[in-house]
Parts: C-alpha cells; sequence; structure tokens
C-alpha cells in the first residue's frame, strides 16, 4: 500500500497549476470587470513561467480569449469552470514512497455552500487535473480546500476549526478524525489547531478562515504569521493568538518555532471595510517567490523578510489588489505540482 506525503512548497516543483477566471462573482461579469481579473491573473502567471512550467485551466466558453492574455507559452487545457481559485478547486499533490505522483480530490463545495458560490463544474476539477498531471487520484470525502491548509514536508499540518470543522463543510466532524485524513492522504500526522483565519476573510464573500492568508510553514522549522500591528483593525487580535498558538507549539521534530513576523500592510480599510491584505499568501517556487504587493509603505520590509528566509531566491513582487478585492491573493489561485524524485 502507498504511503503518500505532501512535500513543503519550497520541495523542487514539475510546474503550477492555475485557471483563467470565467465570468461570475470573483471575476465580475463587465467587460471592465472581467479584463482586469484576467490581467491581474495573467500577470501571476506570466511571473511563474520566467522560472517554470505553468498549466492554466480555461473554460470552453473563454478558449478564443485566453490567449490574449497568456500569450503562446503557457500551456492551457479546456475544462469547465465556475470560478479560478486552483488552490481550492484543484488537487494537493503530493509524492508516493512507490515513485508515484498523487493528486488528493478533496470534496469541494463552494467554501461551505455560500449562497453566491457555484460549484457543479469546480468540485469536477481536482479529477481533471490529477488526469492531465499523470497522478493517481487520491478520493477523500473530507471538504476542503488547499487555501486552508499548510505542510512543511516533515509531517507538520496547519489547521484551522472554523474550516476544516465547518458545520457547512462537514458537519459534527472532530479534530481527530480530520487529522486521521491528513495523515493519509498527506502524511502529515502532526496537526497544529487555529482556531480561525483573518477576519475579512469571514465575510460573506470570504472562505471563513483559510489559513494561507495567516500562516506559512517556510521549512520544518521556520513558521511565518502574519503581523497585524495595528490595534485599530480586528486581525490585530487575531495574529497575537496565533503568535501565541505557535509559541507554545513545536515542530514534528519536537523543537521550538523559529516565528518570523511578516507585517500586515499599513492600508487598513478599502470601499468594503477592513482589507485581509497579506503577503502570507506568497508561493515560492523553483528559484523565486512571487509574492502580492500593494503599493504600501510596508512591501519593502515585507520583501527584505522574505529575502532572509528564502535566501536562495529570487522575490519577485505583482501588484495583488485586484485579487485581493475578489476574495484572495497569488497563492488562491495557484496549485503547485512537485517534482518525482530524480525529474530534472
Amino acid at each position: 500500500m502507498t504511503t503518500w506525503r505532501m512535500p513543503g512548497e519550497t520541495a523542487p516543483q514539475a510546474r503550477v497549476w492555475m485557471g483563467f477566471p470565467p465570468p461570475g462573482e470573483t471575476a465580475g461579469h463587465s467587460a471592465t470587470a472581467l479584463d482586469e481579473a484576467r490581467r491581474a491573473w495573467a500577470a501571476v502567471a506570466h511571473a511563474i513561467a520566467d522560472f517554470q512550467a505553468v498549466s492554466v485551466l480555461v473554460d470552453p466558453a473563454d478558449e478564443a480569449i485566453a490567449p490574449a492574455y497568456l500569450g503562446a507559452h503557457i500551456q492551457r487545457h479546456i475544462c469547465p469552470l465556475d470560478d479560478a481559485w486552483l488552490r481550492d478547486i484543484g488537487p494537493s499533490f503530493v509524492l508516493g514512497d512507490d515513485g508515484r505522483l498523487g493528486a488528493v480530490d478533496w470534496r469541494f463545495n463552494g467554501w461551505g455552500a455560500r449562497e453566491w458560490a457555484r460549484w457543479a463544474h469546480d468540485d469536477r476539477v481536482a479529477a481533471f487535473v490529477a488526469d492531465a498531471a499523470g497522478a493517481t487520484r487520491i478520493a477523500s470525502t473530507l471538504v476542503n480546500e488547499g487555501g486552508g491548509i499548510a505542510v512543511d514536508g516533515a509531517g507538520t499540518v496547519l489547521l484551522t476549526d472554523s474550516v476544516q470543522r465547518d458545520a457547512r463543510r462537514n458537519p459534527s466532524i472532530s479534530r481527530a478524525a480530520v487529522e486521521q485524513e491528513m495523515a493519509r492522504t498527506l502524511g502529515a500526522a502532526h496537526p497544529i489547531w487555529l482556531a480561525r483565519g483573518l477576519y475579512r476573510d469571514a465575510q460573506r464573500y470570504g472562505t471563513f478562515g483559510h489559513v494561507d492568508l495567516l500562516a506559512a510553514l517556510a521549512s520544518p522549522d521556520t513558521v511565518l504569521v502574519h503581523d497585524q500591528r495595528d490595534p485599530a483593525h480586528p486581525d490585530h487580535a487575531i495574529t497575537q493568538d496565533a503568535l501565541a498558538t505557535f509559541e507554545a507549539a513545536h515542530t514534528a521534530h519536537g523543537c521550538a518555532w523559529q516565528i518570523r513576523r511578516l507585517p500586515a500592510p499599513r492600508c487598513l480599510r478599502d470601499e468594503a471595510g477592513f482589507v485581509d491584505y497579506s503577503y502570507i499568501n506568497h508561493l515560492p517556487i523553483n528559484g523565486a517567490v512571487i509574492v502580492g504587493l500593494f503599493d504600501d509603505p510596508m512591501d519593502a520590509e515585507a520583501v527584505a523578510i522574505l529575502a532572509e528566509v528564502y535566501p536562495d531566491r529570487q522575490i519577485v513582487g505583482v501588484d495583488a489588489r485586484a485579487l485581493f478585492a475578489r476574495g484572495g491573493g497569488v497563492h488562491c489561485i495557484t496549485q503547485q505540482q512537485p517534482a518525482l524524485p530524480g525529474a530534472r
């Protein structure tokens, strides 16, 4: 029986998977809104493509327009889509102890059946990507999204009660049952539970607690934590709770965590209320880290910290404001596929 393990995001990658935004609640319906969304998604795809392969899923209705944004060098796959958050609707890739590539196919129900969400197509995307990647599909009955977990490849997995134990996702499920599924599918037997995610993420268009805005595992001994320094923002209390959790926790090897605080942007609000702008929502790839920037005074400090944490990678910034206005960031729209051992 194959034992599966999800590598940390700094492990060598074969490619990154993304989606091309179709018209809808996220991207919008007007020509102006759609163009803004598609330019934002494409900017991330092009930044990644400077370093490694990118594959983008395109809804059949958008097959003709997508090349204008993506160009000829980015591989496209035609696949029906409701939305384009590939971190959540795509599979979580894993490696088997027998040398195979696996793809965990979580159940997806529109982030807990939000009234605005549609997921008839998106619940099938993980299986499509698994097949396209030549991966073994690992079916799970757990309703979960890739943005709701973080792993270090050494056994640690970050979880939130407000996602995996959300009554609209997995009614009455226990922590123990979630942990058992994480061990089976991801090879992650050292869970660290956080109570919730950022404030904006718990509002109408949020996921109700994705960890990939709050904390990131940069290595098996280093955790990056969102640091909202302004007490006027509701995330100040949330991030203090998260810091306390990691200070009391230990790594999969039984050591104290090296905690690096990654500052929140100084901007506190937009026209919809308190923002959840976060540099935590970045993507390590081969030779680089793609991070969303906000034309904010804290951009430079965040980039400098990331350069220290990832010393062998180029820090590449992209404007993430159009992404966050739609509910997520760089990490949310991407899903890395690890390279098989020995692959070049």
